[in-house]
């Protein structure tokens, strides 16, 4: 027997608004499983990230977005509550951002090294040698070019504390010889092999750089060079749209075993970018 017109016609509506319903609760439920995680341009670009997030979502079902940027610029993502998760290295700006009340709580991640490249011809005299503020001082003093990112990053904080340590202040420089470009990583890696001139990175991102024309590197192993990662939830207290359930499994995986041995993992041609620390010490 046919419907009516009428029921026919209410009964096509219903079904129209339950399929709507349906999809806007599918939607939402997507959305709830997904993430943004404010980062670094080195754990972007040095490839970590394209071989760690397929892990997590694999497991998780949890997609992430990552947002790379300057860790400054990271953490007032954070501080705005534009981001669920924050994963940088300036471990005296991170502490400020928990103390501040902006984070739950601050977890080492892993660790690497940064690295100061130069050109072969080694223009200020320094290659091999083991003390980077003796370096940082003959590049100084020889007026060699330096390509500094200008940032506000994890690298632009831990540059501005070598030189520091060099007894230089940057700030008065004032030298054509002193480059600040206000860009990342690899655009400051690009410039110095432009210009052959010295720059400071993270060795992940120096690992994965391709257009190195006459760079290399011509001072590590300084312990002031160490380089530390660290994790936090933004605070859900102060910004009520944090993600904080998905935002604490993404850390808990990162600091768990299979999250540790995946970075672990990770190289480029042979040589292991990142080194999991997270069970060595939480603060």
């Amino acid at each position: 027997m046919e419907l009516p017109v009428l029921n026919r016609r209410l009964f096509t509506a219903i079904a129209i608004i339950l399929t709507f319903l349906a999809s806007s609760g599918a939607s939402a439920s997507a959305q709830e499983q997904s993430i943004v995680v404010a980062s670094t341009t080195s754990t972007r670009d040095s490839g970590l990230f394209d071989h760690i997030l397929p892990l997590f979502t694999t497991r998780t079902g949890i997609e992430v977005k990552v947002v790379a940027q300057g860790t400054g610029q990271a953490l007032d993502a954070g501080r705005r509550g534009d981001a669920d998760v924050v994963f940088v290295h300036a471990r005296e700006q991170e502490e400020k951002f928990v103390e501040q009340g902006f984070g739950v709580k601050r977890f080492d991640v892993m660790y690497n090294d940064f690295v100061l490249i130069g050109p072969r011809g080694d223009p200020a005299g320094i290659k091999g040698s083991p003390d980077i503020a003796v370096a940082l001082t003959s590049i100084q003093s020889k007026k060699a070019v330096f390509v500094s990112r200008g940032d506000k990053s994890g690298t632009h904080f831990a540059e501005l504390g070598l030189w520091k340590a060099a007894g230089v202040d940057i700030a008065a420089v004032g030298d054509h010889w002193y480059k600040e470009i206000g860009q990342g990583m690899g655009a400051a890696l690009n410039t110095a092999s432009a210009m052959n001139a010295y720059v400071l990175s993270d060795r992940a991102t120096w690992l994965a750089f391709k257009n190195r024309g006459e760079l290399e590197i011509v001072v590590e192993g300084d312990k002031r060079l160490f380089n530390q990662y660290g994790v936090m939830l933004v605070n859900p207290a102060r910004h009520p749209s944090v993600k904080a359930e998905p935002g604490q499994r993404f850390i808990d995986w990162l600091i768990s075993p299979e999250g540790q041995q995946a970075i672990g993992e990770y190289n480029i041609d042979g040589q292991q970018l990142f080194f999991p620390n997270a069970e060595q010490k939480r603060s």
